[in-house]
């Protein structure tokens, strides 16, 4: 198991509002590994957390990543209090990349199936919920997809700070 100590900070928090699907959540687990995410996860969860499937797609990842586990968004929400929140929604008008990502952020998605609930989406100003461009008529994108979309943009912004090569 890796030394917490030699961990990197987290640029970025990752919010899985109650996942349903195991290999997404095992996904997303390996991406937060490999970038500077930390993935917190809202239940009640479809699946749990030593699922085969979870493990086979997070691979020898999970011990790299930093998660946490939460009752409610409640809960989430106070654990981190000082981060800015941005909901990620088909329903948003705002383009994800046209917002300034700053270290800190807390990136919220939905259940695979449907999305982030109105009585959570409604927690947040407009300007906060974001989008990620798509074909109309289109099905939405995959959840580990969406997710990896709106980390590497944070991470980009913020200059890929903590990359392999950077003194490491």
């Amino acid at each position: 198991m890796r030394d917490p100590e030699q961990t990197p900070p987290a640029l970025l928090n990752v919010v899985l509002f109650q996942p349903e699907i195991p290999p997404n959540t095992g996904n997303i687990i390996r991406l937060c590994a490999n970038a500077p995410a930390r993935l917190h996860l809202i239940g009640p969860l479809g699946f749990v957390l030593d699922d085969r499937r979870l493990r086979r797609a997070g691979l020898d990842h999970s011990d790299r990543a930093r998660i946490s586990q939460y009752h409610s968004i409640d809960q989430c929400l106070d654990a981190l209090p000082s981060g800015r929140w941005l909901a990620f929604s088909t329903r948003a008008r705002r383009c994800y990349s046209e917002w300034q990502y700053q270290p800190g952020d807390v990136l919220l998605f939905g259940p695979e199936t449907r999305g982030l609930p109105d009585q959570v989406l409604d927690r947040f100003e407009p300007d906060r919920r974001l989008r990620i461009p798509q074909q109309a008529g289109s099905r939405s994108l995959n959840l580990s997809n969406s997710v990896a979309i709106a980390v590497y943009e944070g991470w980009r912004q913020l200059g890929f700070a903590g990359r392999a090569g950077d003194g490491e």
